[in-house]
């Protein structure tokens, strides 16, 4: 039979200088009271080993020791709050194998198979690490899970907000006000947390960046768990600061990055493919050119708009190719009816297409000035 063992996880912190979510420990070891005619002797054994690389601390070990003393065997340890003796930070901490074979996941695993079978694949992400499986489980019993394809609309900004997201596979873009992405989320990783909070509208539309599918909990049963559990106030409280911070960076690099220039200096076709390349979204503007003023808007380095000459769409694209003059200005943000507008074609394939054009064209005029030129030297020199 082998020693008492169970591995804990930490659920939560409070002013603690080493430890943070999601770190782990293995607990294993007996305490004993021997009597031995009228004498008596105790004898432990005690083992504590951290899961992480990290500097530990030698204090909460001595901790842990006196923990199973109390509790006389490792897996008899129920969950539990530890109160350091030698600073004032506090851990709490869970059974690790309890993420996987409470009673209410067991619930959960009968009554929705599809979310279920997500849990074990999500189980790794912070989200999911911070609250223990009883809250889990009330989060995800009523979740919905939902297909969307790339480029839909998932929430829109301004919209009441009445859910919170997690994604459970693929990606989604976060576009600020202009349509610019300042922001992908993974699996794993949560978004519409922020109006549920603060009570407020979307403050970003988010769209899928591919194929995905969307698990969504309504706001009542998400604020039941976030009263309950303060570990993902803080969690939540945390992850809206690193937000703000990073989309307040991406929105004044965008904003940095406007071009202006010429033709003459750069051509059209490597104008564009350096939008495209660089993911750009915006409106590009052409001016002094024959027919006068260009516009063309792009989402995500892909063509959704174009206008010049009097034409749209991909004519209107192919026309401006030719030109050889004229200034340029790119300025980042479309409005907010362009943003699931749809591509008016894959840009490489547009791209291609417009320049095979331009060859042809140009290989037909040679043409026709050989078929002039030899015209004038059958017919001779002329009679002045």
């Amino acid at each position: 039979m082998g020693v008492p063992r169970v591995i804990f996880r930490v659920c939560e912190t409070l002013n603690c200088p080493k430890f943070q979510y999601g770190d782990s420990f293995t607990v294993s070891g007996v305490a004993v009271m021997m009597r031995t005619n009228g004498d008596s002797s105790f004898v432990s054994s005690a083992a504590v080993h951290a899961n992480q690389s990290r500097e530990n601390c030698e204090i909460l070990y001595g901790d842990f020791v006196k923990i199973i003393i109390k509790y006389e065997r490792a897996d008899q340890i129920p969950d539990c709050l530890i109160s350091c003796s030698g600073c004032i930070g506090s851990l709490r901490l869970e059974h690790l194998k309890n993420r996987k074979t409470g009673p209410e996941q067991e619930a959960l695993l009968n009554s929705n198979k599809e979310i279920a079978a997500l849990l074990e694949e999500l189980g790794r992400f912070p989200f999911f690490q911070i609250i223990s499986h009883e809250s889990l489980a009330e989060l995800l019993r009523n979740a919905e899970l939902e297909a969307f394809k790339k480029d839909d609309i998932i929430i829109r900004q301004g919209e009441a907000g009445s859910k919170l997201y997690i994604v459970a596979e693929g990606k989604v873009n976060i576009l600020n006000d202009t349509g610019i992405s300042i922001s992908t989320l993974e699996q794993g990783e949560i978004f519409g947390e922020m109006s549920l909070i603060c009570d407020e509208n979307i403050g970003a539309t988010v769209q899928a960046a591919a194929d995905c599918k969307i698990l969504s909990v309504h706001h009542g049963h998400f604020q039941r768990v976030l009263d309950r559990y303060p570990a993902m106030q803080r969690y939540f409280t945390k992850l809206m600061a690193q937000r703000l911070s990073r989309s307040n960076k991406i929105r004044f690099d965008d904003y940095a990055s406007g071009m202006i220039g010429r033709l003459e200096e750069i051509p059209p076709e490597a104008l564009f493919q350096t939008l495209h390349t660089n993911g750009k979204t915006g409106i590009l503007t052409i001016t002094e050119v024959a027919k006068g003023t260009a516009r063309f808007s792009l989402r995500q380095g892909a063509l959704i708009k174009a206008s010049y000459a009097g034409q749209k769409g991909k004519e209107a694209f192919f026309r401006i190719l030719r030109e050889k003059k004229g200034r340029f200005k790119f300025n980042p943000g479309l409005p907010k009816e362009d943003f699931d507008v749809p591509e008016i074609g894959y840009f490489m394939k547009l791209l291609m297409e417009g320049l095979q054009q331009i060859d042809e064209d140009r290989s037909a005029r040679k043409q026709r000035q050989s078929a002039q030129s030899g015209e004038e030297d059958e017919g001779g020199p002329t009679s002045p």
